[in-house]
């Protein structure tokens, strides 16, 4: 009898020390990842994709709307994302009800999909520590207070840019904005996003390393269909 209790209460007992271990590693995984607060942010970034770029990539919804021939959509919102002044900021902070008809009613204007509005909601949005209503008040009026250089607003041939001369005509569009403000990423060596920096209360501001930059020295513009 003896002898057969002893190596079970040695495996239970590794058993638990096993577990032991491994459960403050799976709270952090989940903490960093799904469970920050709403509203612990650093500043917001506005992501306005390139639609050339999007509707010749593999993947993804191409919805007529956006990549429809002779529609010649070029800048649309991506989202208006929470950002950390260093790392990418939080997501999914909590559940997220679906946004109202109304509020995609106004919206489509300048996300191009209700999918799209329910996903930046539910990713993004549940962190800005506001209601949706007022979350996308504040992506429309972020993206009102862009203007969108001559040279990218409707382009009817591919050119071939710089990161940082896409970043300048931003700057030169927008006078009351630092120059730092602007970004821009790249995907396949193409033109992917304009991105631009906003304190909370939407005041422009420099962004940080954490909103990203294409690293090429030369990118493909794709004209608008």
């Amino acid at each position: 009898m003896i002898s057969m209790r002893y190596p079970i209460s040695f495996a239970l007992v590794l058993l638990l020390a096993i577990s032991a271990a491994a459960e403050p590693r799976k709270r952090k995984h989940s903490r960093n990842e799904e469970s920050a607060s709403a509203g612990d942010f650093s500043y917001y970034l506005l992501s306005m994709s390139w639609a050339p770029d999007f509707c010749a990539g593999p993947t993804g919804d191409k919805d007529p709307r956006e990549c429809g021939r002779g529609r010649k959509v070029g800048f649309v919102v991506h989202g208006l994302w929470p950002q950390s002044e260093q790392g990418r900021g939080p997501q999914r902070c909590g559940s997220a009800r679906p946004v109202s008809q109304a509020i995609i009613d106004v919206t489509l204007r300048y996300v191009p999909t209700e999918s799209l509005i329910q996903h930046e909601w539910a990713n993004h949005g549940t962190c800005s520590g506001l209601t949706s209503a007022d979350y996308f008040a504040a992506l429309r009026r972020a993206r009102d207070s862009i203007k969108i250089p001559a040279m990218l607003q409707a382009p009817a041939q591919e050119q071939e840019l710089a990161p940082a001369q896409i970043e300048d005509e931003f700057a030169k569009a927008n006078p009351s904005f630092p120059k730092a403000a602007f970004r821009v990423s790249c995907t396949r060596g193409q033109l992917q996003e304009a991105r631009i920096c906003f304190n909370k209360d939407l005041s422009p501001r420099a962004c940080t390393d954490s909103a990203g930059e294409c690293a090429i020295g030369q990118m493909t513009v794709l004209p608008v269909q």
